[in-house]
């Protein structure tokens, strides 16, 4: 299977800055409901601080609100891969060392894909439900733990070379990068968590008072 063609457009929709919809005005406190959304996650300073900016666009959606914190995440796992692909050029790095870089380049593009996959995912889930609802949402959180997983990986890899005289130095900028990524990702997974959890509690009240 092909892998899904990631929406560029949309991406850069959710990271610039946008106007406020006149047909349907936002809610008057977003900024609550983000911030009361991102208590929920590991990093909650952090999660607030990378999507407040955002409110008017997210105003109390809940799948607005995860498709922008994966939107943060892709963004900052594609810069980071960028970033250690260029320690490649450093001068002075053994094989051994740019086996370890090499494989950390293989993990976050990894990472990279399956936000990726992720994002389009969520976006293009439209108004669909029930069975099929879940089905995506489960992609949706396999890919972004799967990423998780890849941004630890990556580092990992530095650690059995880069014995290069600027190798603490180089593995310091990496790890403070990666860690960022990790970070903003696994906000961005307990989002999608909530996300799921709040139409599976509102699918189970409907059932009780329709059955």
């Amino acid at each position: 299977m092909s892998k899904p063609l990631f929406n560029l457009f949309l991406l850069f929709s959710i990271l610039s800055s946008t106007k406020a919809n006149h047909h349907h005005p936002p809610p008057k406190t977003p900024s609550n409901f983000i911030y009361s959304s991102c208590l929920t996650t590991q990093y909650p300073p952090l999660c607030y601080h990378s999507l407040s900016s955002f409110d008017t666009k997210i105003g109390q959606s809940h799948r607005q609100l995860a498709l922008t914190a994966l939107a943060i995440s892709l963004s900052k796992a594609r810069s980071t891969s960028k970033f250690i692909s260029q320690i490649k050029k450093i001068k002075g790095i053994t094989q051994n060392e740019l086996k370890g870089i090499k494989d950390c380049i293989d993990t976050m593009n990894n990472s990279v894909d399956q936000l990726e996959q992720s994002f389009e995912e969520l976006a293009n889930i439209g108004h669909t439900n029930g069975d099929d609802f879940m089905w995506h949402m489960s992609n949706v959180q396999t890919w972004v733990s799967a990423a998780l997983t890849d941004q630890s990986t990556c580092f990992d890899g530095l650690n059995d070379g880069l014995m290069h005289s600027n190798g603490a130095k180089i593995k310091s900028s990496v790890q403070i990068r990666v860690n960022s990524v990790a970070q903003v990702t696994s906000n961005a997974l307990a989002l999608v968590n909530r996300y799921v959890t709040r139409y599976n509690n509102g699918h189970a009240h409907r059932g009780k008072n329709h059955p």
